[in-house]
């Protein structure tokens, strides 16, 4: 175990015996000693936290979390209305003038990099059309494994062939031009694409296309996930992994304001969220997370008004509001608390590696062993056992809310459970008949108490139709390791979309997506690769839906998982934690909460 310290000229890496002891101060609730002037922010991350500070490495939500409060993007969700975009690292939002193939950006004036040891002197340098080069082209660069190309494929101008010629080579590199790259000036650039696509200016928002500096990369070497120099609010002061991370507030942040007042809805007004209109961010000095791989703790620690906010584990939901009203209940009422609601654009699911041996395969002996095991699965009794029936079973990988989402939520391709009949049929076709030869199946997790009862309950199911079913639990970034490298035959956990738009869900099972990329169920059908590639052109019309739902459809066909399921997420706030608007569209919404030491327990 190490804990690695930041500051603005050095890193120390500390001693195991020292990072048990911060470990267990903040597993206690003890806090360092501060200056009372100092604004100290508590917040969790649920589950272990990241795995890496490096935005072109970076995957999950958590590592999306961390990376935001260090790093920025060109452009950004707003805070009020996040479903919108509006720019952050640029002056206005992009130009194009020949239908989105060629795009114009202006980078915002007096934004620097944060003060640091790769810069002479230690003086964070302003930011550069460069910089916003060298951030694109690591995404193609094999040393990062990859792991966020599928974002770029084949969308800008001779990027893909600079990437194959730059791979092929002795030593990668970042001075060579890629065509679709044009520096006006160190603040004015344009990007020119292959054709127009849909969702180039989204890609822009997300954390993986992140602005860094190529002095930090090249200075901090192997190290630099763990050491994050970018534009962003806070500075990272202590990082221990799976356990906690504490961030200063960057002196030197540019211009960025709270939302005015106009921008906020009426329920967001007698929230009071509008009372900070119009303000210089960040308004805190400190922020200090703590991970919780298990719920129990985090909502202990909410409980005790040690954190600003908590979202409300399944586990604990009647004990905060009543059941049928939804309505917080008196007693937290009276503490002050209050709670906010996001119907999440959420794919949950128990996916397949169309790669394994047995779980594999487009044969119609394979595709019967999957939808047989889909046919045996209740989503609906473990929607009422565990989220009292609040959440929404529904047929494909495009949640509620987007086009191509199925009518009442139901889809004819889908092997929609329970039908044990159907289920011990389908069985007898792929050659298991009652179960026969078949071997466990192996179904790998996150750790939780949910997740733990809920596989009790699917090896229950299964095992009505002889299936055996093996649950193995594991932490999440270990998970998704195991994913990424294609060691999981069956496996579950929720995607949150990316973007409002369905290419998002559908890029999932994009054959060249496969894992590491995010086709971690790493399907590959010619015909669905196709449409994908012709939907990435295509805008909003109905031509464009009807393919969604011809690809949804294939999907389900092939059975490549089992689901899916959408959430509504719930959070609570304390009273001391201000502004507080939680949103799972984007996380560089960290910046603009506040607290109130005043209003403590």
């Amino acid at each position: 175990m190490s804990i690695w310290t930041r500051t603005r000229r050095n890193i120390v890496l500390a001693t195991a015996s020292t990072a048990i002891f911060a470990s267990s101060a903040l597993s206690a609730g003890v806090q360092a000693p501060k200056d009372d002037a100092l604004k100290v922010m508590q917040l969790p991350i649920r589950t272990d936290g990241p795995k890496s500070l490096d935005p072109v490495v970076g995957s999950t939500t958590y590592d999306n979390m961390a990376c935001a409060q260090f790093y920025e993007t060109l452009l950004t969700n707003k805070y009020a209305s996040p479903m919108e975009m509006e720019p952050l690292l640029l002056s206005e939002m992009p130009i194009t003038q020949d239908g989105g193939t060629t795009w114009h950006f202006k980078l915002k004036p007096e934004v620097y990099f944060q003060d640091n040891a790769c810069f002479p002197d230690g003086k964070g340098r302003l930011i550069t059309s460069d910089d916003v080069f060298y951030s694109i082209k690591r995404l193609a660069d094999e040393k990062y494994k990859l792991k966020n190309w599928w974002l770029l494929d084949h969308t800008i101008l001779g990027f893909n062939e600079y990437k194959d010629i730059q791979n092929a080579a002795d030593q990668f590199d970042y001075d060579a031009p890629v065509e679709g790259f044009r520096k006006i000036n160190n603040t004015e650039f344009e990007i020119v694409l292959e054709k127009p696509v849909y969702r180039f200016l989204y890609i822009l928002s997300m954390f993986q296309t992140s602005v860094v500096s190529h002095e930090a990369v090249e200075f901090y070497g192997e190290n630099f996930a763990r050491n994050p120099v970018g534009t962003g609010p806070f500075i990272l002061d202590t990082w221990v992994p799976k356990q906690s991370m504490t961030a200063d507030r960057n002196p030197n942040y540019h211009a960025v304001f709270y939302p005015e007042r106009s921008e906020w809805s009426k329920v967001d007004k007698r929230n009071r969220l509008h009372r900070a209109a119009g303000k210089q961010v960040p308004f805190v000095d400190r922020i200090e997370f703590t991970m919780f791989a298990e719920d129990q703790p985090m909502w202990l620690e909410f409980s005790k008004g040690k954190l600003g906010f908590s979202q409300v584990p399944e586990d604990y939901f009647t004990e905060a509001f009543d059941l049928a009203s939804k309505e917080l209940t008196e007693e937290y009422l009276r503490k002050g608390i209050r709670y906010h609601s996001n119907m999440l654009l959420d794919f949950t699911f128990r996916g397949f590696n169309m790669e394994d041996e047995i779980l594999g395969g487009y044969t119609p002996d394979k595709i019967a062993l999957r939808r047989a095991i889909s046919y045996a699965i209740d989503l609906d009794e473990i929607n009422k056992t565990f989220y009292n029936g609040r959440q929404i079973v529904y047929d494909g990988p495009i949640p509620p809310g987007l086009e191509g989402h199925p009518e009442n939520h139901r889809a004819d391709a889908a092997a929609r459970g329970p039908n044990l009949s159907k289920a011990k049929k389908l069985l007898a076709e792929a050659g298991y008949p009652n179960g026969e030869g078949l071997p466990p199946i192996r179904f790998l997790t996150s750790q939780s108490a949910i997740n733990n009862a809920v596989g009790e309950m699917v090896k229950r199911q299964l095992a009505e139709v002889n299936i055996k079913f093996e649950p193995v639990y594991l932490d999440f970034s270990t998970l998704i390791e195991n994913i990424n490298k294609k060691k999981a035959p069956m496996f579950g956990f929720a995607w949150a979309s990316d973007y409002p738009d369905a290419e998002n869900n559908l890029a999932l099972f994009y054959g060249p997506n496969e894992s590491p990329g995010s086709n971690h169920y790493n399907y590959k059908r010619p015909e669905y690769d196709a449409l994908y590639e012709k939907i990435l052109t295509m805008g909003p019309s109905d031509e464009r839906t009807a393919i969604y739902e011809q690809m949804r459809d294939m999907v389900l066909d092939d059975c490549a998982y089992v689901g899916g399921m959408a959430r509504e997420r719930f959070y609570l706030i304390n009273p001391w934690l201000r502004n507080c608007k939680p949103t799972e569209r984007y996380y560089g919404w960290f910046k603009y909460l506040d607290v109130d030491d005043d209003a403590r327990n």
